[in-house]
């Protein structure tokens, strides 16, 4: 339970690890940039003022860049940048699948630019090189 309720702070933390990283692909950096910047950004698409609602459209990014991280990027890369017990980062997996399930494929797709960070996962597994 302690490791679920420091979920919010493991993320910040991967996601400055991943930035840093130089083996992560740019389009992986820049849908993390991105997030991190709507996230702060005063302008949202549901204002965060209006009570739960508000922060459902930053709970749904957050969960489509997690869910893409996670299904685009060699999961022992994240394992190394992840400050958390590695079973809270696949239980936070498991909730930003069902988050982002919601949302449909295609636009989850144009998150990682049309796949090209899935297709150098791919590539990696297929030649057996992990970076």
């Amino acid at each position: 339970m302690k490791e679920l309720l420091l979920l919010l702070p493991n993320l910040a933390v991967l996601l400055g690890r991943l930035l840093a990283d130089p083996s992560v692909p740019g389009t992986a950096k820049v849908a993390l940039g991105a997030m991190a910047a709507y996230l702060v950004s005063p302008v949202d698409l549901i204002p965060d003022f209006i009570p739960f609602v508000g922060y459902l459209d930053d709970l749904i990014l957050v969960a489509i860049i997690v869910d893409g991280l996670l299904n685009h990027l060699d999961r022992d890369l994240l394992h190394k940048h992840w400050p958390g017990d590695p079973v809270t980062l696949e239980k936070s997996a498991a909730v930003a699948r069902r988050l982002s399930a919601w949302v449909p494929a295609r636009i989850k797709a144009k998150v990682f630019a049309g796949g090209s960070v899935g297709r150098q996962a791919n590539e990696r597994a297929e030649t057996g090189h992990r970076k």
